[in-house]
C-alpha cells in the first residue's frame, strides 16, 4: 500500500510549536479528510535535549539538537521553522531549500531582512517558502493578499500589527493608566517581554509591514528605509485630549500608493473613534485593505498565541501539501523583486495634532499660529487649558492637511522660542 503520509521536521518546540502539535492531535481526522494524507511530526529540533516538557508528541517522534538531522533527512517532506531569531533560522531555511525541502516559517524579522534572497532561492528550485504565521497571528492576511485579492491593485493597507503596543494603548485609554503602569500590566499578562523594545519601539510592526508591502505591491521596501516611531513617549494627557476631539491613539502600520510611489511607515496616530481600527482593543490585530476593485476589507483577530499562530502554520503546511507544481510564495512571478519607488517621508501629507507646553503669557497663541501659517500649516482647532501650577499652559492644535517637511520645519522653529517649556508632542491623524 502506498504511503501517503507527510513527514514534518519541526524546529522549535515553544509556544507556537506546542500549539501546532495540539491542533494536529485534536483535528487529526479532519485534517486527513481534507488532505487525503496524514501529517506526522517526525523530528523536532530543540536547543536542550534534557529540558522537561509538559506536552509531548507521538511516541515515534524524535528530538535532536542537530540542525543537520532536519536538513539532510530524506524522509522529511516539509521543514517548519519556529526557532525565531536570525542567524540559526537563516541557516536552517537556506540549507533546507538547498536540500530540496519546502519550508514554513513564522519569522517576520528574518523575512524582513532576508526575504528577497530566500524567495529567489525557493523560486529557482520550485520550492515553497510559506509564512502566513509571520504577520498577525491567526489572521489569514498573507493568503488573502497572495490569492484572494490577487486581481486587485491595493490602494492602501493600514494595520494594527502589534498586540503588545495595542494592549498598552488600550489600557491607557480605557483605564487611564500611565505608560509604565500599562507596560507592567502587559508584562504581567505575558503580552510583553522583559525587554519590550521590539514591540513598543515599533520594530516588530515594521518587520510585518515590510512583509505585507512585498505581498501587496510586488516590491521590496527595505526595512532600514522604513520610518518607524514607537509609543514609549505617549503621555496620558494626549490620550485624554485626543478623546476630547473624538479620537483614540493607536500604533499604526501603513502603506499607500501615491503617484506610482509608496508612502509607508509605522507611527502612533490619532484615529477617529468611529473608525473601524479605533475599535480594535487589547492584544488583537487588524488589517484594513482597500483594493481598486473590491473596495475596503478589514481582517481582525488574535495576533499571537499558541493556537491562533499554530493554526496559521498548519494552514501553510496543508497548502504546501496540496500544491504539487507551482508554489505561490510571493504572489508574483518575478524571480527577483524590484526595489520600491519610495515617496520621501518628508513629502507625506496628513492632518496633525500638536501639543506645545508654553509659558503663560499674552501673545503666545498669535506667535504659534503665525509660524505655522508661514510653514503652510492651516489650523483647524485650538484648545488651551490652564494647568494647576499656573506657570505653563498646554496648547493643542489640530491642523488641516500639511506635508511632513513643513511640519518638521515649523516644530524646529517653534522649539527654539523662549516661551516653549517642554518638547513638542506631535502625532498624525489617520
Amino acid at each position: 500500500m502506498e504511503d501517503t503520509g507527510i513527514r514534518i521536521g519541526l524546529a522549535g518546540f515553544g509556544t507556537v510549536g506546542s500549539g501546532l502539535l495540539q491542533i494536529l492531535e485534536s483535528n487529526r481526522s479532519w485534517i486527513t479528510k481534507r488532505l487525503g494524507a496524514e501529517l506526522t511530526v517526525k523530528t523536532i529540533l530543540v536547543r536542550d535535549l534534557q529540558k522537561s516538557r509538559s506536552s509531548l508528541p507521538d511516541a515515534d517522534t524524535t528530538f535532536t539538537a542537530r540542525m543537520e538531522d532536519l536538513v539532510h533527512d530524506p524522509e522529511l517532506d516539509i521543514i517548519v521553522e519556529l526557532i525565531g531569531g536570525q542567524d540559526d533560522a537563516y541557516r536552517l531555511i537556506k540549507n533546507s531549500l538547498l536540500a530540496g525541502k519546502s519550508v514554513v516559517t513564522a519569522n517576520k524579522a528574518l523575512l524582513a531582512e532576508h526575504g528577497p534572497e530566500l524567495f529567489e532561492l525557493a523560486a529557482a528550485r520550485n520550492l515553497g517558502l510559506y509564512y502566513e504565521a509571520s504577520v498577525a497571528g491567526g489572521i489569514p492576511i498573507v493568503q488573502t493578499l497572495k490569492e484572494s485579492l490577487a486581481g486587485n491593485r491595493i490602494k492602501s493597507l493600514t494595520g494594527i500589527l502589534n498586540g503588545t503596543a495595542n494592549f498598552i494603548l488600550s489600557e491607557m485609554t480605557h483605564k487611564q493608566l500611565g505608560y509604565e503602569q500599562a507596560l507592567a500590566l502587559a508584562q504581567d499578562k505575558g503580552y510583553a517581554e522583559a525587554d519590550p523594545a521590539l514591540d513598543v519601539d515599533g520594530l516588530d510592526a515594521a518587520h510585518k509591514l515590510t512583509v505585507l508591502i512585498r505581498l501587496a505591491y510586488g516590491q521590496d521596501y527595505p526595512l532600514h528605509e522604513l520610518p518607524v516611531h514607537g509609543i514609549r513617549d505617549v503621555d496620558q494627557y494626549d490620550i485624554l485630549r485626543a478623546k476630547d476631539f473624538g479620537y483614540v491613539l493607536k500604533l499604526i502600520a501603513q502603506v499607500k500608493e501615491q503617484s506610482g510611489s509608496l508612502q509607508a511607515g509605522v507611527f502612533p496616530a490619532l484615529v477617529r473613534s468611529d473608525h473601524m481600527l479605533a475599535k480594535v482593543d487589547g492584544p488583537f490585530n487588524a488589517v484594513l485593505l482597500e483594493g481598486n476593485a473590491v473596495g475596503p476589507i478589514m481582517l481582525y483577530g488574535q495576533g499571537a498565541g499558541d493556537l491562533p499562530t499554530g493554526s496559521a502554520v498548519l494552514a501553510d503546511i496543508m497548502t504546501l501539501v496540496n500544491r504539487k507544481a507551482f508554489y505561490n510564495n510571493t504572489g508574483f512571478l518575478d524571480l527577483s523583486m524590484p526595489k520600491a519607488s519610495i515617496l520621501p517621508p518628508e513629502l507625506t501629507s496628513a492632518k496633525h495634532y500638536f501639543r506645545f507646553t508654553v509659558q503663560d503669557r499674552p501673545g503666545v497663541l498669535s506667535v504659534l499660529s503665525g509660524i505655522m501659517g508661514e510653514h503652510n500649516i492651516s489650523i483647524a482647532q485650538v484648545v488651551q487649558k490652564q494647568e494647576a501650577n499656573g506657570q505653563t499652559v498646554p496648547v493643542v492644535f489640530l491642523t488641516h492637511t500639511a506635508q511632513l517637511k513643513d511640519v518638521n520645519s515649523a516644530v524646529r522653529e517653534i522649539s527654539g522660542l523662549d516661551f516653549i517649556k517642554a518638547p513638542t508632542v506631535h502625532y498624525r491623524l489617520l
